[in-house]
């Protein structure tokens, strides 16, 4: 880059370059530069060569050194549309001229200063204030002869080129869109366009498994901040970096401080980009007008959708899973973690949502049911008291997974079988009543349509007022509308047991992802569980007197996914019943001897406690006595000298 002397710092940064018979002058003699700006954007281009940068530039240029106007500086913004006002030779060449630092500016012809005939005018007005000469070449126009009265037509006429070219892109948009074909400017993270073909996109393989990466700490129960910073750490480059460095974007990304800086934001955008399943995606949003740069989005009834189009790159479950965790608010603990159960514990009774309880002791934690809870137990007439321990709870979930899971690995066949016969079962019932009913309310909408046809006659007739009409058809009307909603619901219920005949296939295909299930992870909790529902503690060996004594027996249901609460059929022998039936007699015991061993100490503290307070109450009572002893004492005293006073001597 070449750059007068004098006028160094204030082109610099707007791709400037001087022609070699550019003088050299000095600060003083140099007060003004004279500009020749050039335009050029990607419509521009399509359509002649005569708009080239090189022809505008050579244009100007022999003008220029014809006419005397030396020494000038070039100004170029190439690859601008005449709408975008916020170009950098642009903003750099009204920067110079609200400096006074320019005598004259020319330019090929009136569109290359814009297409908005509105802010081109303004420019004119301020070239007016600050006595800047104006020259179009091709337009013939020089400010220095006048007013041309044909210059705002001029500029109306480039905005209506600006206009007409925003409509075939629109129309042509649409086009594309309704055929299937991605009319984004770039494929989203994890894709590149395919070089053979640019209306495809194909899988691009080392951005894909950052973002498989990032569906899977999600799935394991890590939050979108914690995803950034375990990107940071492992110097994974952040999306806009990425694209920048591999040159799949139009932009660049020089003096990044950090390149590994990942976003909240850029996480939530790849957890919700549907395109991952391979869908193409149309008119996710649209700018107000070719004038205007705000993108407007547009809600999901109004996207176009083509489903199947590309490689998928994450699964339909795992992407139905991630948009579940993502819609449900989970709170940091202290130690940075998320609790994965949340919003999957309920209340048998009530239904609420049971809250975790945090203690400062881990094995106290536990879960309440927030509407006994929370409502300081005001609400025992709509709940009972229902908790239990995260860990207690814990070994539950471990317990149920790991039964079904091992009856899955070892009598797969027998498990796709009961689970389709229980569903078969349960789909006859259901599709007979819903069937029923359906039918039942298709025959009443059609004895409505035809009492609304007989009342609509009585009206005619004059047999019936048109008040009575109006009243008795909205009834008749609302009748209709109930039904037929009530028809939908129950035609939807039916349409989910198409679904629900894979199941258990979709089950099995779970439990092969997993090899070991010694530990319950945030990861087997979101792929596994569906639903927990508590039931509350029963006491037994315990007197109405003697409340929380005894054992203490909890039932849980565990909804698995794609199953429900399966129940596993117990395939232990014989043998097998009897050791685990002894083994459980002696914990019992055990627990017994434990239990009576805490109440004799309990008993012991409480006697203990309560000979502390019966000496104590001794020893008040015994000082008590001796002061009173003491005061007698000191008032027997006192009036014996008082008399002797008294006497005579």
């Amino acid at each position: 880059m070449h750059n007068l002397p004098s006028a160094k710092t204030n082109i610099s940064a707007a791709n400037a370059h001087n022609c070699g018979n550019e003088a050299k002058m000095s600060k003083k003699e140099l007060q003004k530069v004279n500009i020749l700006y050039e335009r050029l954007s990607v419509e521009d281009d399509r359509d002649a060569e005569s708009q080239s940068i090189e022809n505008q530039r050579a244009l100007l240029q022999d003008y220029a050194e014809r006419h005397g106007f030396t020494p000038f500086v070039h100004v170029t913004d190439d690859g601008y549309s005449g709408t975008n006002w916020q170009r950098p030779g642009w903003l750099e060449l009204t920067a110079m001229i609200e400096a006074g630092q320019v005598s004259t500016l020319l330019v090929k012809d009136s569109s290359r200063i814009g297409r908005d005939h509105l802010r081109v005018g303004l420019f004119r007005e301020l070239l007016r204030e600050k006595g800047v000469r104006l020259i179009a070449v091709n337009d013939g126009l020089d400010s220095a002869n006048g007013e041309d009265d044909f210059t705002p037509f001029r500029d109306i006429l480039a905005e209506w080129y600006a206009r007409d070219c925003s409509k075939k892109v629109r129309s042509a948009y649409h086009t594309k869109s309704k055929r299937g074909v991605p009319i984004a400017g770039s494929a989203p993270f994890g894709y590149k366009k395919d070089i053979a073909d640019p209306n495809k996109w194909i899988v691009d393989v080392q951005a894909a498994e950052i973002v498989r990466r990032i569906f899977a700490l999600t799935i394991e129960g890590k939050s979108a901040a914690q995803i950034c910073r375990i990107f940071n750490n492992d110097k994974i480059e952040a999306p806009s970096v990425y694209l920048a460095n591999k040159g799949l974007v139009n932009y660049k990304v020089d003096n990044v401080i950090n390149p590994h800086a990942w976003s909240t934001k850029s996480i939530q955008t790849v957890l919700g980009r549907e395109e991952y399943l391979g869908h193409v995606i149309n008119f996710r949003t649209t700018k107000l007008s070719f004038k205007s740069k705000k993108i407007i989005s547009h809600d999901r009834e109004n996207w176009v959708i083509f489903e199947n189009v590309h490689e998928p790159i994450i699964s339909q479950a795992d992407w139905d899973l991630v948009q579940k965790l993502t819609k449900t608010k989970r709170r940091v603990n202290r130690s940075g973690e998320v609790n994965p159960l949340t919003g999957l514990i309920f209340c048998k009774d009530c239904g609420a949502k049971m809250y975790h309880s945090h203690s400062k002791k881990p094995s106290e934690n536990r879960y309440d049911c927030s509407t006994y809870n929370l409502g300081k137990r005001k609400f025992v007439e709509f709940c009972k008291p229902h908790s239990i321990t995260t860990r207690a709870l814990r070994g539950i979930l471990l317990e149920a997974i790991r039964s079904t899971t091992g009856f899955v690995q070892h009598y797969e066949e027998k498990f796709i079988e009961m689970v389709r016969e229980n569903s078969n079962i349960k789909q006859g019932e259901t599709i007979k009543t819903h069937t029923r009913k359906i039918a039942k309310n298709e025959k009443r909408i059609a004895e409505i349509d035809k009492l609304f046809t007989s009342l609509y006659e009585d009206k005619v007739q004059g047999d019936i007022t048109a008040e009575r009409f109006k009243l008795m058809s909205a009834n008749f009307e609302q009748e209709q509308n109930t039904l037929r909603e009530e028809n939908k619901t129950l035609q939807a219920e039916m349409d989910i047991f198409n679904e629900e005949k894979s199941n258990a296939d979709n089950f099995v295909a779970l439990v092969h992802r997993y090899t070991r299930f010694e530990e319950l992870t945030p990861a087997m909790i979101n792929e596994f569980i569906e639903r927990v529902d508590v039931h509350a503690s029963i006491w037994s060996e315990a007197t109405p007197e003697q409340k929380c004594k005894g054992t203490r027996f909890q039932q849980v249901d565990v909804y698995l996914k794609h199953i429900g609460n399966f129940i596993t059929p117990d395939i232990r022998t014989p043998e097998e019943i009897e050791i685990e039936r002894i083994a459980e007699e002696k914990l019992e015991r055990k627990r017994k001897q434990r239990r009576e061993y805490n109440q004799r100490k309990r008993d012991e503290m409480k006697l203990r406690e309560q000979q502390a307070q019966q000496n104590l109450e001794q020893q008040q009572e015994q000082k008590k006595q001796r002061n009173s002893k003491t005061a007698s004492s000191k008032t027997a005293k006192t009036k014996s000298a008082t008399r002797t006073k008294k006497e005579p001597a």
